[in-house]
């Protein structure tokens, strides 16, 4: 999976861990194989020996081996035999989700998440932390702290099976700290702090770093409508809007590591002013309004589920986030004619199908003439995204494979 990273919401290559291991060439290829062997079981479950032989274009004789490798160390595992009308029934396989778990970790303006996601991508314990703006130490107490806290209810199995840690941050998170309202200079502190490192060097697993919009455009990728849609722009709707570009199934990172940077993208608002598209459709301006009206926003900080509705405040954000997003989305695709356009948030599934249907329709007003419209969607993977996308970063540095290189090879052995 080929993440990203940049200054507010943009991608880079796939991120290391702090420390990194090397093997002979004999070893690596034979991992080779076998993440290639788990990367198609985990994107076709239910797969035979056979199905996997074709997917991969590995031998029949090749794929059996690495399959008895992958059974005895717990990672694969079968199903139920399927009878045919002729032969020995197959046996789907399918991958173990007790085998692997990782932490991820969601650093936000105005929240932070700690999940333990096992090998399938269900988040299995979950931690969260609502703050007025992030402080670094109260965010390496919660990981440390929480991290701990998640070993202890769980049992020695699941301890020693946990492939480290993936961390979902903005990048620059002393950028617009005003808009969030914290106070001149609290967050200088982000100034030179190596998040990564620092939180190495207080937990015993592998620490890998991404942006945090990129980490949910890379789950919306693999665990999403990604399978559904090679080619697609996502947008992340936190305090602050992110998101990402797929292209060819893989998180497209661009010349300098910024492309999918849609936060900045300048749009017009209600008054015919241009603006740059977070400081329309961002919680942050939901926040904000709910204030001036003498409401208290601190409902938007708790778990999503547990968000109200506010009414005329959020029907006006709702609105004018949805008039910014038809912008952007319709000048993303007369560049790239991306098949689909998928919108998700830090909110109820509720609000997200208000927004993108009122989306749908505010790209419908638009001057469509020359623009191939895209499919409008809901993200499937929720509000999690960024935590989901952060604890798939340790799974795939050790187990699974670059999702270029997953179509790719089944691209050639089915002869495409």
């Amino acid at each position: 999976m080929s993440l990203t990273h940049d200054n507010s919401s943009s991608p880079t290559r796939t991120p290391e861990p702090i420390s990194t291991g090397g093997g002979a060439n004999q070893v690596r290829v034979r991992a080779y194989n076998e993440r290639l062997v788990l990367s198609v079981v985990r994107r076709h479950l239910g797969l035979s020996k056979a199905d996997i032989a074709r997917r991969t274009g590995l031998s029949a004789q090749t794929v059996s081996v690495i399959m008895r490798a992958l059974e005895k160390d717990g990672l694969l595992m079968r199903g139920e035999p399927m009878r045919g009308k002729v032969g020995q029934p197959s046996i789907p396989m399918y991958l173990n989700p007790e085998a692997v778990f990782s932490f991820g970790v969601k650093i936000g303006r105005r929240s932070a998440d700690l999940v333990l996601m096992d090998f399938v991508g269900k988040i299995r314990k979950q931690l969260h932390r609502t703050y007025r703006y992030p402080d670094p130490e109260e965010i390496l107490s919660f990981i440390s702290d929480g991290i701990a806290e998640v070993e202890a209810a769980i049992h020695s199995a699941q301890r020693d099976s946990i492939a480290g840690v993936g961390i979902a941050a903005p990048f620059e998170l002393w950028n617009w700290a005003e808009e969030v309202g914290a106070p001149e200079g609290a967050m200088d502190a982000w100034r030179g702090f190596d998040l990564q490192a620092e939180v190495a060097a207080r937990i015993s697993y592998p620490v890998y770093l991404q942006n945090d919009a990129t980490s949910a455009c890379g789950a919306e990728l693999v665990f999403g409508a990604g399978p559904r849609y090679p080619d697609f722009i996502y947008f992340y709707v936190g305090s602050f809007i992110g998101g990402g570009i797929v292209l060819n199934s893989s998180v497209f990172v661009g010349r300098t590591g910024t492309a999918g940077a849609i936060a900045p993208l300048p749009v017009r608002n209600k008054h015919g002013e241009t603006r740059q598209l977070l400081e329309i459709a961002s919680i942050f301006v939901l926040e904000n309004l709910l204030r001036e009206r003498g409401l208290d926003p601190q409902p938007l900080w708790y778990a999503a589920e547990e968000w109200i509705d506010f009414g005329d405040p959020l029907e006006i954000w709702i609105q004018d986030s949805a008039d910014a997003l038809a912008q952007a989305i319709v000048a993303a695709v007369s560049i790239i004619d991306f098949s689909a356009a998928i919108i998700d948030g830090g909110f109820p599934d509720w609000v997200r199908a208000r927004l993108v249907k009122a989306t749908v329709a505010a790209v419908n007003r638009l001057d469509l003439q020359g623009i191939v419209t895209p499919d409008i969607i809901e993200g499937v993977v929720g509000p999690q995204a960024r935590a989901i996308g952060g604890a798939s970063l340790p799974i795939f540095a050790r187990y699974l494979i670059d999702q270029t290189v997953l179509f790719k090879e089944i691209d050639n052995a089915e002869g495409n």
